[in-house]
């Protein structure tokens, strides 16, 4: 288990699955019920198969909330796009390292532009890949489901790589939080927890039609003893 004084344990919604229809309010109501980050799954039906939004939906809601906005960019080339999204609001940016040549120099146009680099793995990725870079991001990302669709089955097998990130982290003393995304809910949560996440991201657990968001965030707590 991480060091909660370190790495407290964080939520953050993915508006992914939010409706879109009343996004302002969604937003609103994240920031009420007490979520500490807007997740922003962006994707570009290149590196993954499906198109979400751009930069203009965080630039939408940027002044409805001080919520800081964690930014996931599934797309090829981030680099190209990064100014767009760092002037959206962007708070922390994950990039793929299977989609950064020079995921060194990427991670540092992320910081120089006042943000927080974090570096994202899929669930086929090793930790191996992200070693060099471990130093310089604030989060790595584990995706427990293959990228590119809400409401998937958790990947239980990614488990793993989390623990081996937590024991790099304590062994190295570095200080970057371990995030996961993919499956998350109060079946799964726990597993992830116990692994040595401590910021868990949901979508369709929580925007559900069949109870309020304060409820689905609610048992996903009880979830996790937090």
């Amino acid at each position: 288990m991480p060091d909660r004084a370190r790495f407290p344990l964080k939520f953050s919604a993915s508006v992914l699955s939010a409706d879109f229809s009343r996004l302002g309010a969604v937003v609103r109501e994240v920031e009420a019920v007490g979520i500490d980050m807007l997740h922003f799954d962006v994707m570009d039906g290149r590196f993954v198969p499906n198109i979400s939004f751009g930069a203009l939906i965080q630039r939408a809601v940027r002044d409805l909330t001080s919520l800081p906005f964690d930014t996931h960019l599934m797309i090829v080339e981030p680099e190209r796009y990064l100014e767009d999204f760092l002037t959206a609001g962007s708070n922390l940016i994950s990039v793929h390292v299977e989609t950064c040549p020079h995921l060194h120099r990427t991670l540092q146009m992320i910081r120089s532009g006042g943000a927080k680099p974090s570096v994202v793995v899929n669930p086929s990725t090793p930790v191996t890949a992200i070693e060099p870079v471990l130093t310089e991001v604030d989060q790595v990302l584990v995706m427990s489901v293959n990228p590119g669709f809400s409401a998937q089955q958790f990947i239980a097998g990614v488990l793993p790589k989390v623990e081996q990130l937590r024991l790099i982290r304590e062994a190295r003393q570095l200080n970057f939080d371990i995030e996961i995304d993919g499956g998350i809910n109060p079946q799964t949560a726990p597993l992830a927890v116990a692994a040595g996440v401590n910021v868990l991201v949901s979508a369709s657990s929580l925007f559900r039609k069949d109870k309020p968001l304060s409820e689905s965030l609610a048992e996903l707590k009880r979830a996790v003893g937090a």
